[in-house]
C-alpha cells in the first residue's frame, strides 16, 4: 500500500477545461493558487503555453514559452494574461489572446509551488531564485548562465530531484530533460521527437546536461554544463524540478511488450496526468488525463512536442487504474515490443492516503 500524507491531490495539482469566449472569464474550481500552468488549446492547432510565477514574479501571467518549440520566452498576443487566485484563474486580454478565442476549447495543467516571486538560494555556484514546494515535491527555479562546466544549480526540493526539465527563456535553445530512472545519463528533448541522448561517454563533461563527473543531483543542487544549455553568458534560465512523493507523483520508465494486454505501470495512485515518450527517435511525447477522459480507456491525446489539435485514437488507447495506468495496445509511441519508454505521472487520489480512505478505480 503507498500511503501517503498527501490525501488530496488536487491541493497540489489540478486540471481545468474551459471554453474559451474572446472576452474576460473566471475559471474556478480549484483549490490552490498555482505556480505554473500549462494550457493547451484542443479543438486548434496553436501552441502549448507553459508560465509560471516566478518568471513573472507575481500571480499575474503573460510570460510564455512554448513546449512545442525552442523559441525564446515571449509575452502572449493581444495584451492577454492569465492571472491565478486561490479559486482557478483569470483570463483577460483583446479577440481572446492566446488563451480564450472564441468556441475554442482548451486544457489547462496547474501545479503548485512554494510562493509566487521565489527566493534567492545560495546552495550552488550560481545564485538561483527558487519558489518549492517540498511536501509535493516541486520547485520552479531561475537563474542565470554563466557559461561554467560545471555549474551546480539549487533547486530547493530537499532532497534529489527525479526530473528536471530546463529551458532558456533569453534565447533560442531547445527544452531539455533529463532522470525518469535513467541514471542522468543523457537527456531528451521536450519540443522534438529526437531519441535519448547519451552523453555518458563523455568524460571531458562538454555537452553534459545534468552531472558532471560521476555527480548526479543531490538533495541540494544538480549538475550541468552551462555553456552547452544557454547560447551566451548571463542568459536568463528556468528549470521545473519533480521529486517522486509516495502516493502523488512518480516518475519512471518501463519496456513495451507489443501487445494489447500492455505493460503496468505501478503508481501507487489512481492517475490524473501522464506523460510518456520512447527513448527511441521519430515519436511523439503524448499527454493524457483524467479530464478530457472521464472512462477507461483514455483515447485522447495532445503532443508536447508539437501545436496539434487533440486527437482521439483508440490505437493509443491507456486505462487509468486505482494504482497506475496499463498500456492497451501495440502503437511503437508507447507500447512497442523490447523498446524502452519514459514517464512522468500525477495522481487523482492516492491508493490509500493516511487516511485509511482506498482509491477506486474507474
Amino acid at each position: 500500500m503507498a500511503y501517503t500524507t498527501i490525501n488530496k491531490s488536487t491541493d497540489y495539482f489540478n486540471t481545468k477545461l474551459w471554453t474559451g469566449n474572446s472576452s474576460t472569464q473566471s475559471i474556478t474550481g480549484n483549490d490552490f493558487t498555482a505556480d505554473f500552468t500549462w494550457s493547451k488549446t484542443r479543438s486548434n492547432a496553436e501552441s502549448h503555453i507553459l508560465m509560471d510565477t516566478v518568471r513573472d514574479a507575481g500571480t499575474t501571467l503573460n510570460q510564455a514559452l512554448f513546449s512545442n518549440s525552442s523559441n525564446a520566452e515571449g509575452t502572449l498576443n493581444n495584451s492577454s494574461t492569465l492571472t491565478v487566485n486561490s479559486t482557478g484563474f483569470d483570463l483577460s486580454g483583446t479577440t481572446g489572446g492566446a488563451l480564450n478565442f472564441n468556441g475554442y476549447t482548451y486544457a489547462t495543467w496547474l501545479w503548485r509551488a512554494g510562493g509566487h516571486t521565489g527566493s534567492a538560494n545560495t546552495d550552488g555556484s550560481i545564485t538561483t531564485t527558487v519558489s518549492a514546494n517540498t511536501t509535493a515535491g516541486f520547485s520552479i527555479v531561475k537563474w542565470n548562465a554563466d557559461n561554467q562546466n560545471p555549474s551546480t544549480i539549487g533547486h530547493g526540493l530537499g532532497v534529489a530531484p527525479n526530473v528536471i526539465i530546463m529551458k532558456e527563456t533569453g534565447g533560442t535553445s531547445n527544452w531539455v530533460v533529463g532522470g525518469f530512472g535513467l541514471d542522468w545519463s543523457g537527456y531528451l528533448l521536450l519540443d522534438s521527437t529526437n531519441a535519448f541522448n547519451n552523453d555518458s561517454n563523455d568524460t571531458s563533461g562538454t555537452g553534459r546536461m545534468f552531472s558532471q563527473g560521476g555527480n548526479e543531483p543531490t538533495s541540494t543542487v544538480w549538475y550541468t554544463n552551462s555553456g552547452a544549455i544557454a547560447s551566451q553568458n548571463g542568459t536568463a534560465m528556468i528549470a521545473y524540478c519533480f521529486a517522486e512523493k509516495t502516493g502523488f507523483s512518480k516518475f519512471g520508465d518501463y519496456t513495451g511488450n507489443g501487445n494489447a494486454d500492455g505493460a503496468f505501470l505501478y503508481t501507487g495512485f489512481k492517475p490524473a496526468f501522464v506523460i510518456i515518450k520512447s527513448k527511441g527517435s521519430g515519436t511523439n511525447w503524448r499527454l493524457v488525463d483524467n479530464k478530457r477522459d472521464t472512462l477507461n480507456p483514455s483515447t485522447k491525446q495532445l503532443f508536447p512536442n508539437t501545436n496539434a489539435a487533440e486527437t482521439t485514437d483508440s490505437n493509443y488507447s491507456i486505462d487509468f487504474l486505482s494504482n497506475g495506468f496499463k498500456l492497451r495496445n501495440t502503437n511503437s509511441d508507447l507500447n512497442q515490443n523490447a523498446v524502452n519508454y519514459i514517464y512522468m505521472a500525477f495522481a487523482e487520489a492516492p491508493l490509500v492516503g493516511s487516511n485509511n480512505v482506498p482509491a477506486t478505480a474507474r
